[in-house]
């Protein structure tokens, strides 16, 4: 495509405000990627300011290939600065960190008034900068967190329903803007998104042509250690916030879970808060930031796990993504991150997972490139520490890299 051609703006066809995250029943015929409702970005909040900004509602699939709507949104350069090259823009399919399960957090929905606002604008400076490379951004919400229902629930941290979401919306920027979205992209994330990242790269062999790399800033892992371990803490802490969270992801997995055999009579009281609030606003005393570790599992977990727990501890092993992936793979990570941390011992953290992928990725010729920050060299950024700072402090390195993949293409 020359720079004189013209982008076809989309026809904007969705409902508007709240009414554009209840998708239509049934869904309309399609494939993955297919359009259902697209309108200019209102939401002064999400939106990327160096590019244009659409709100998408795309088809895509859940784990068992069942049709599911899926929000988010697809920003383009400013096309005066950089208009479209030739072959169209590369794209960046961005996967971000965790804000919960509850609809109102969804970074295309987040108005700026939840717990999660600060988590979801956090990332705006490094997409930002991709935009002024004259890199298109798509960034999914992920199955049923916007467009969630009282039955459908966020499969958190579920990593082939993370891939659908995080694949299937770069075919939604390439059919929406037919010629400028290019064929070459690269999957990026942080924290859960890092996780979704590495599972996206797994899953897009056979599935989407075109990756060139995967970048995965502190992804999370090894979950099932660190809920058997929090188990067994007698105190209070706002990472237990994340339990509900992991229960969501393991229901999404295997439906055949209660909650209410895995939860204690104590924490099942707080179930329900999951689906209304925030990650953050579940850290408060008032909710699952006011539990005990030890009172959040029904019976002897997790040395007696009831036939639920077991479940439920098979989906968690499950959630770590030691993977085979057939292209570039980088993570970064600091190492006095406390959120998800480098080498948690006697847990396995990132340092871990780089030799598993190494090991696991090594007959067909894929090192990880692991940029790993020593103690103290990372600077804290206010409330949200360390592991949001390294985002910004990784920022211009990964780009580079990513430079690199979009220039070997």
């Amino acid at each position: 495509m020359s720079e004189t051609a013209t982008i076809q703006d989309p026809v904007e066809n969705a409902p508007a405000g709240e009414d554009f995250y209840r998708p239509p029943v049934p869904l309309p015929e399609g494939e993955p990627g297919d359009v259902i409702h697209v309108r200019r970005l209102d939401n002064i909040t999400a939106e990327l300011t160096s590019g244009e900004n659409w709100l998408v509602l795309y088809r895509s699939q859940d784990v068992r290939g069942a049709a599911v709507a899926t929000s988010g949104i697809i920003a383009l350069p400013d096309r005066e600065r950089h208009p479209v090259p030739p072959g169209g823009y590369p794209l960046i399919s961005w996967a971000h960190g965790t804000v919960g399960i509850a609809n109102l957090a969804a970074p295309s929905r987040d108005w700026g008034d939840t717990g999660a606002s600060a988590m979801n604008v956090r990332p705006n400076g490094l997409l930002n900068s991709f935009l002024e490379r004259g890199w298109a951004v798509a960034m999914t919400d992920y199955e049923a967190l916007g467009t969630g229902t009282q039955e459908h629930l966020h499969p958190y941290l579920h990593g082939h329903s993370q891939a659908n979401g995080v694949l299937d919306i770069v075919l939604t920027a390439r059919r929406l803007f037919a010629g400028a979205i290019g064929e070459s992209f690269a999957v990026v994330g942080h924290s859960q998104g890092g996780q979704a990242a590495l599972f996206a790269a797994h899953h897009a062999h056979g599935r989407i042509d075109g990756l060139v790399g995967v970048a995965a800033i502190a992804p999370a892992n090894h979950p099932l250690g660190l809920v058997r371990a929090g188990a067994v803490v007698p105190a209070t802490g706002d990472g237990f916030a994340f339990t509900p969270l992991f229960l969501a992801g393991a229901i999404g997995g295997d439906p055949s879970i209660d909650p209410a055999q895995v939860l204690s009579d104590l924490a099942y009281r707080y179930w329900p808060q999951a689906r209304h609030r925030s990650r953050a606003a579940l850290s408060r005393e008032d909710s699952w930031g006011g539990i005990d570790g030890t009172d959040q599992f029904r019976g002897a977990y997790p040395l007696l796990p009831n036939a639920h727990q077991q479940r439920f501890d098979q989906q968690l092993a499950r959630m770590n993504p030691d993977l085979e992936i057939r292209v570039p793979v980088r993570i970064s990570q600091a190492a006095d991150d406390e959120r998800v941390r480098a080498a948690p011992a006697p847990l396995l953290g990132t340092d871990d997972l780089v030799q598993e992928l190494d090991a696991r990725n090594e007959p067909h010729g894929i090192q990880v490139e692991y940029e790993r920050y020593d103690e103290g060299k990372v600077p804290s950024d206010g409330p949200l520490g360390v592991h949001f700072a390294t985002i910004d402090h990784d920022a211009e390195a990964l780009a580079d890299w990513v430079h690199a993949r979009f220039t070997a293409a």
